[in-house]
């Protein structure tokens, strides 16, 4: 089993920058794909990125690609999402989740986090 603790959520003026952690316990943290997802208030849960084991491989929503980063660091158990040019619409709270395949479905996923919330103000 792997626990999932997100961390770096805050408030931001738009246009600005944050940094998400994923830290993740136990040995295995490298055996699972992992990715982002966020939720707004009255949506659903919407996949952000993903990377596959090695982080190698990433896959972006379109609606961040080329703004967001999403990375991992085996040996720290911790994956990341670097966030630039923040906008209003991407304020949500953002989940990490772990899982055996990279994918876009929440459904893909056996662990999640309990959620960090970022705020962009305009």
């Amino acid at each position: 089993q792997v626990q999932l603790v997100e961390s770096g959520g805050g408030l931001v003026q738009a246009g600005g920058s944050l940094r998400l952690s994923c830290a993740a316990s136990g040995r295995t943290f490298s055996t699972y794909a992992m990715g982002w997802f966020r939720q707004a208030p009255g949506k659903e849960r919407e996949f952000v990125a993903s990377t596959g084991r090695s982080g190698g491989s990433t896959y972006y929503a379109d609606s961040v690609k080329g703004r967001f980063t999403i990375s991992r660091d085996n040996a720290k158990n911790t994956m990341y999402a670097q966030m630039h040019n923040l906008k209003p619409e991407d304020t949500a709270v953002y989940y990490c989740a772990a899982g055996p395949t990279s994918s876009r479905y929440p459904q893909a996923y056996y662990y999640w986090g309990q959620g960090t919330q970022v705020t962009v103000s305009s």
